[in-house]
């Protein structure tokens, strides 16, 4: 697979760090019980097909990216840096 770095360009997948689903960014807040936190932390889902995930180019300019990508053709549609995607 091939991701394109707005920083750095068209890059191998070995040189990012997978981090998870980019909605999993939602953290529960500080007052959420113990199920909300434990579900955030330890339960995702195993989609297949479309997914927006958070990634790390570890080995280029350290840029955090939202990928938008199918798990199963392995097509990546989009790349977008972290800090330019509204929450």
């Amino acid at each position: 697979m091939r991701i394109n770095c707005p920083n750095c360009g068209e890059r191998d997948r070995r040189e990012f760090y997978y981090q998870g689903d980019a909605l999993a960014l939602d953290r529960p807040g500080e007052d959420a019980g113990l199920v909300a936190w434990d579900d955030y932390l330890h339960n995702r889902d195993n989609s297949a097909g479309e997914v927006r995930d958070l990634w790390f180019h570890e080995a280029g300019c350290r840029a955090w990216l939202v990928v938008d990508r199918n798990t199963v053709t392995h097509a990546v549609h989009s790349t977008t840096l972290a800090e330019k995607v509204k929450s």
